[in-house]
């Protein structure tokens, strides 16, 4: 009988293929295509009949006629309505495509980031039931999209996919094979724009799975020194662009991080502080930012043990999701090269921990800060599973809100020049924001008796405030800062896997720091950036 690693006491994880699935957006009609599978994304809209039983919606009359109205048979057989996250899939014979899925979208298509990543997991879906090799993605209403928004359509379905695609087996005896390895998708135009964003897809896909993979390994793996180890080896591939300096104890010591090596005395792992820093290619620096994760890789609770059902205290290995983000943003960030911002990117854990880090960044001389941290439950309790905390060191009040948009992207002040950044990054991330207020007034919970501070308020609520208010003490006033708590939509229940959460959107962030440089110097007649 075969035994996993893990079951066997062994720590070294098997190795495991990376994905290889190539994108490509054609313009041909659906019914023309030639492959394993064809599947079509249908609203129940695009279901409905016309007086002599044949589809109203286009595509799928001429599929219908194409397959001898065999898609009217199945549609009525299978009690397919075009009902959100709805699957069927026909085999076919003596067509140029072997299958055909049908997914449904509901009663309308609404064409988010975040609902095209949804509709590539569900196109994975198909196309793993199918063990299929090739296959291809259409809208039976393409013109449901506004034609700006394909490219960014595109490469949120090819994410999707990719996402749905992956499966950790580094601790299984036996895994799925993924057999995919061409699609094209259909209805999403097509062009250089389109191809530029479905190339970045793919290299912000590959640093959402390395994060996955970091959350998802076993804390007697995945050690503070095997994290700074992997942190390394982003440094040596993309030497060009990153180098990274790893901080040991003494070194903590000498720069006085007391709050992170009170943290770490704790364990009997030694600390490891780590500082990516990305400079652009030809030197040319116009913008410096920085990414802070907390990267705790195991949180027991100390003296105050997780105990009970709800702590959750076999999943504490998703402590470390906040750096496990800021690694996978810079693994993506070496494949693009965006021109014009260095970036800092610091690890270290929980909030006494975070607070050295935030110090070290401000050191650096950054202009604007991000942290990201699997920082409080309260996250989790006052927004579920799927959005994520923000918190922005901003003077208009975050509850006096001027500027709404979709809840994907939360809720903002025009003033707050950081969080209009985000939000337009998570408009194309598909990854969930919600602004809360950095109410002062609760600040009187966390003074003390017997030094400058408690770590935690004096009363139970509003922890999620009082957390990010102990942050906004150290982090330089002059310097923009946002605190995203991450602890809701890091961990996935449903799927029991990490998500790979903040990866997305801080890519996307940089890239339109980046962009917003290139088009400042264009204005001002500046150098070209390349």
């Amino acid at each position: 009988m075969a035994h996993t690693a893990a079951a066997l006491g062994l720590t070294k994880p098997n190795v495991v293929e990376p994905l290889q699935v190539s994108f490509a957006a054609i313009g041909i009609e659906p019914s023309d295509w030639e492959g394993d599978v064809l599947a079509v994304a249908v609203t129940e809209k695009d279901l409905c009949r016309s007086p002599c039983s044949s589809f109203e919606n286009a595509v799928l009359k001429r599929l219908d006629s194409q397959l001898g109205g065999l898609l009217s048979e199945a549609s009525a057989e299978e009690d397919f309505a075009g009902k959100a996250g709805q699957l069927v899939v026909l085999r076919l014979q003596g067509q140029g495509f072997k299958r055909l899925g049908l997914i449904g979208l509901g009663r309308s298509a609404p064409f988010t980031a975040a609902a095209c990543r949804g509709l590539g997991e569900s196109f994975a879906s198909v196309a793993k039931s199918a063990r299929a090799g090739s296959a291809a993605l259409a809208l039976a209403s393409p013109g449901g999209i506004h034609g700006e928004f394909k490219p960014n359509a595109a490469a949120a379905i090819a994410s999707g996919t990719v996402l749905g695609l992956y499966e950790d087996n580094r601790y299984r005896s036996e895994s799925n094979k993924v057999h995919l390895k061409h699609v094209h998708l259909i209805g999403f135009g097509y062009g250089p724009e389109v191809d530029r964003r479905l190339e970045l897809a793919n290299y912000v896909s590959s640093g959402v799975i390395f994060g996955k993979d970091l959350v998802n390994s076993p804390a007697n793996v995945l050690t503070p020194v095997v994290l700074a180890e992997e942190a390394s080896k982003i440094a040596s591939t993309y030497s060009d662009v990153f180098t990274a300096t790893i901080l040991d104890e003494e070194r903590c010591r000498e720069l006085k991080m007391g709050s992170y090596l009170a943290v770490a005395a704790a364990s009997a792992n030694p600390p490891r502080f780590i500082h990516l820093c990305y400079k652009p290619p030809g030197g040319n620096v116009k913008r410096k930012l920085a990414i802070v994760g907390k990267g705790l890789t195991f949180d027991s609770g100390g003296y105050n043990i997780k105990i009970g059902a709800v702590c959750n205290i076999e999943l504490m290995k998703w402590d470390m999701g906040g750096s496990a983000a800021v690694l996978g943003a810079a693994k993506a960030l070496g494949e693009i090269k965006p021109p014009g911002v260095e970036v800092d990117n610091t690890d270290a854990e929980g909030r006494l921990t975070l607070a050295d880090a935030l110090v070290y960044a401000c050191k650096q001389g950054v202009d604007k800060i991000i942290d990201l941290a699997t920082l409080t439950g309260f996250c989790r309790v006052a927004l579920g599973p799927s959005i994520a905390v923000i918190f922005s060191s901003c003077p208009v009040l975050a509850l006096f809100w001027h500027v709404q948009r979709s809840i994907s992207t939360g809720i903002l002040t025009p003033s707050d020049e950081l969080h209009e950044e985000v939000a337009a990054a998570s408009e194309v991330s598909g990854e969930k924001f919600w602004r809360l207020p950095l109410e002062e007034s609760y600040w009187e919970t966390m003074k003390s008796g017997v030094a400058d501070m408690l770590n935690t308020g004096a009363i139970p609520q509003g922890g999620v405030i009082t957390a990010a208010l102990f942050l906004k003490q150290f982090v330089d006033e002059k310097v923009q800062w946002m605190h995203i708590d991450v602890a809701g939509p890091v961990w996935s229940h449903k799927n029991r896997s990490a998500t790979g959460f903040g990866v997305s959107t801080m890519v996307e962030w940089v890239l339109k720091n980046s962009s917003s440089i290139n088009e400042d110097e264009a204005t001002q007649g500046g150098e070209e950036l390349v």
